[in-house]
């Protein structure tokens, strides 16, 4: 059967306008042009659509059911369309997004929230882990972006810095160290550490123990987790301190305090990143997203 949208269409503006010249000036058509349109639905579908006299037009019984299944494949199509063009401009699309407790700590939260509130056919999907991890995926495609520790120094990577963290001290609430409203770092030179596991935590670590052999000593880990709540849940059994990024205060447990690192200006920087050679609408999206808010380029 051939009969295509633009039968269709036209069939449509008759049948609301239920006059052939009305519907023939909607449509930017020649009146004849219009009549023989109809007259091939007819013939392909072999029923009359219109009832037609010199001065009537009117639908019979089958030309108001083909109207119903006409308006709908007419709202089908039309939806599709936006959806294509939709798609087409990033304004509808999938992202998976990975993540790290430092950035889910701080400030990616907000930045998921706004964008969803700005393109809201554009569904999120946040994946937890960790940074070595979620490089690896970016790289292989699992990821579209990932909320990592940098700086990221990879091939094929792009990224973004989304967030600067300080340093602070984890202590359980009857540590000596609890007293002093700042500490110095090489005060800690002897203090049993509770840290994040190696295989996980190296980006993490890099920053750390910089800090702390420019203090003049390594830190003595005595126990490992492979999470902030383990690392947290380790402290409260005061088996040991921990130095975090300051946006983990704000997932601390009760019965644990922090303390700034006296003089201490170092930050350990959160960037988002993404393999530069699968961009897409929908992750060019989220680039200039970010670049909104802000984000500062690292390359």
């Amino acid at each position: 059967m051939h009969i295509g949208m633009r039968h269709i269409r036209y069939f449509a503006a008759v049948a609301e306008e239920l006059h052939f010249r009305r519907a023939a000036e909607r449509l930017n058509v020649s009146q004849p042009a219009l009549s023989r349109a109809i007259r091939h639905i007819e013939a392909e579908i072999g029923v009359s659509l219109f009832e037609r006299s010199n001065r009537h037009v009117a639908l019979t019984h089958a030309g108001a059911t083909f109207l119903r299944g006409c308006s709908t494949a007419l709202a089908y199509m039309d939806g599709a369309i936006d959806q294509a063009q939709k798609t087409s401009t990033g304004e509808k699309g999938h992202l998976v997004v990975g993540y790290t407790d430092i950035a889910i700590a701080g400030g990616l939260p907000q930045i998921l929230k706004s964008f969803r509130q700005r393109y809201p056919e554009v569904t999120l999907e946040p994946r937890h882990d960790f940074t070595q991890a979620q490089l690896s995926d970016l790289e292989s495609g699992i990821l579209d972006f990932g909320f990592v520790t940098g700086p990221v120094a990879r091939d094929g990577l792009d990224s973004l810095a989304v967030q600067h963290d300080g340093f602070v001290v984890v202590l359980y609430g009857s540590h000596p160290l609890v007293r002093e409203r700042e500490i110095p770092l090489a005060a800690l030179a002897e203090e049993p550490f509770v840290l994040g596991t190696t295989s996980n935590w190296t980006y993490y670590h890099d920053h750390l123990y910089r800090l702390c052999r420019e203090a003049g000593f390594e830190p003595q880990v005595v126990q490992s987790a492979s999470n902030s709540e383990g690392i947290f849940g380790l402290i409260a059994c005061e088996m040991g301190i921990s130095i975090q990024a300051t946006a983990i205060e704000n997932c601390l447990r009760k019965g644990l305090e922090t303390r700034p690192l006296k003089g201490c200006t170092a930050t350990v920087p959160t960037v988002a990143a993404w393999n530069s050679a699968t961009l897409s609408p929908v992750k060019q999206r989220f680039i200039d997203h970010l670049a909104e808010l802000g984000a500062e380029d690292l390359a």
